[in-house]
């Protein structure tokens, strides 16, 4: 038998050949251009003191555009699927990346368009990270620290309460309108009464990072306990459950989409009031260093700590969201991110 007419059983020999798209291709000449720009057009001189660190972001960016080249001509001859379609799809976000940092380069470092301090170019923020990794990775390690005790705190408190007056009509009674009257009371409008009321500015942190959870967590949680069908509690009773085993295995499973989504809600709402307290009292983390940069006028280190704070709290809700995906497998992908 010929090797062709084998070839529909062979589910290699079925799959088409990978090939590069004209965006990815575009990608790769512009961010080769990017780097053309950066190394023959000499930089404007701005002030006294010669920019430093231009070596190291040619080298960089030279290492960047080399790593896309290298992964998709890799990717189209040996077929690696699952880094090619992501290089594809991502391929005209590479292109404008490519354009904006061409474009921040240009007015910046090239022509001097826009006014020093203020305006850093990219090799800025090359030597903030540069210079200053270890009070920056100190101030991310305390912002993680303060807001995983918040957070913690908050949402196990809200799911508590949540199921709770879910629960019990009685306590919903009395817990319903303070939770109307006192919920929806930004929690960084009770930061002077939390430093007086607290020994530290930390535990005042917490506890405001925490209230700012709790609520959308409650709400949620309650919503989702309070519309379990009551037919699914009728079987269990039926079958000799307790009280403690609907409210375990029947209506806590039952409400867990609610659950996550008040804990996604809980999660941005926290990130706002970490970054407010750490500005107020807290003498390290992300929002005392952007507040610390900007007392200095570094404007390349309060835009380095604005990058690393975007992929930080980015990489926060997408872990969330993987955790929500693995538990409710059945409603996976149902709530984009």
């Amino acid at each position: 038998m010929s090797s062709d007419a084998l070839a529909p059983l062979n589910p290699v020999a079925r799959r088409p050949a990978a090939t590069l798209t004209p965006a990815l291709l575009l990608a790769i000449v512009a961010w080769w251009a990017l780097v053309a720009l950066m190394m023959v057009w000499p930089d404007k001189p701005v002030g006294f003191a010669a920019p430093r660190f231009v070596a190291e972001t040619h080298r960089l960016f030279v290492i960047l555009a080399a790593a896309l080249t290298v992964a998709a001509l890799l990717s189209r001859l040996l077929t690696w699927r699952l880094l090619l379609e992501p290089l594809q799809l991502a391929a005209r976000w590479l292109v404008a990346l490519a354009l904006l940092i061409a474009l921040w380069e240009t007015v910046t470092a090239k022509l001097a368009l826009l006014p020093a301090p203020f305006f850093a170019p990219p090799r800025a923020l090359i030597e903030a990270w540069a210079t200053d990794w270890f009070r920056l990775g100190d101030s991310v390690l305390n912002s993680l620290r303060l807001l995983a005790l918040g957070f913690l705190f908050g949402s196990l408190s809200g799911f508590a309460t949540g199921v709770a007056i879910g629960w019990s009509r009685g306590l919903g009674y009395w817990v319903h309108p303070l939770l109307r009257f006192l919920g929806p009371v930004p929690s960084t409008a009770l930061l002077p009464l939390s430093l007086y009321f607290f020994p530290s500015s930390f535990s005042a942190a917490v506890f405001l990072i925490a209230l700012a959870t709790w609520f959308p967590v409650t709400v949620l949680t309650w919503s989702g306990v309070s519309s379990v069908d009551n037919r699914y509690y009728d079987v269990a009773r039926t079958l000799g459950a307790s009280n403690l085993f609907l409210i375990v295995r029947v209506a806590v499973p039952a409400s867990l989409p609610h659950v996550f989504v008040g804990l996604f809600m809980g999660l941005g709402a926290s990130f706002s009031v970490l970054v407010a307290a750490e500005m107020m009292g807290v003498k390290s983390g992300l929002g005392w260093y952007l507040q610390w940069a900007q007392g200095w006028a570094a404007y390349a280190n309060m835009y380095g700590a604005l990058i690393v704070m975007a992929l930080l709290f980015s990489s926060l809700i997408t872990l969330l969201f993987a955790l929500r995906d693995r538990m409710l497998k059945w409603q996976q992908n149902a709530v984009k991110w």
